[in-house]
């Protein structure tokens, strides 16, 4: 397979993944998630809430698994086609994508942890805090998507082609 189709074979895995997966599933998630709210009323025991709350690591793991295909790409294109500076940013979204990842998983638990709304405190009120890391995703993540949609662009372009590749 000649760098040419390996190139395009990642743009036609990374646009779809990057539009349905980071723009689409949020909202998939989002709608799934909000489901379980209707239960919360009905846990009275603690280990009945920590029991939800690890119920909700399947779907964590499943949601970051998909969430990093884009980044994948990423670094299967900075592998075929090394440039020191687009390597750095890859490496950038990469580190950005993880803490991203991670403050989304301790919010989704910790979430899951205090939805009982009813004041009881079975667990430490620290749990409370992470109500508080949407607003760091979000601080994380818009500019992962510039990162990472500027990245695809610039790997995807046909006119940084080396000329002995488009000959080929």
């Amino acid at each position: 397979m000649t760098r040419l189709a390996a190139r395009a074979l990642l743009a036609a895995v990374f646009w779809p993944s990057l539009f349905f997966l980071w723009f689409l599933a949020p909202l998939a998630f989002l709608t799934w998630s909000t489901v379980g709210g209707t239960i919360c009323d009905q846990m009275e025991t603690r280990a009945e809430f920590l029991a939800a709350a690890n119920g909700t690591i399947p779907l964590l793991l499943l949601q970051n698994l998909l969430y990093a295909v884009p980044i994948a790409c990423l670094v299967v294109w900075s592998r075929l086609f090394p440039d020191p500076v687009r390597m750095g940013r890859v490496a950038l979204s990469l580190k950005l994508f993880v803490i991203a990842g991670i403050a989304q998983a301790l919010w989704a638990y910790g979430s899951s942890l205090v939805c009982d709304g009813s004041g009881r405190a079975f667990f430490s009120p620290l749990w409370q805090v992470t109500g508080y890391l949407p607003i760091i995703s979000v601080a994380l993540n818009l500019p992962l998507y510039v990162l990472v949609f500027s990245l695809g662009r610039a790997f995807s372009m046909r006119d940084d082609i080396p000329e002995d590749d488009a000959a080929k």
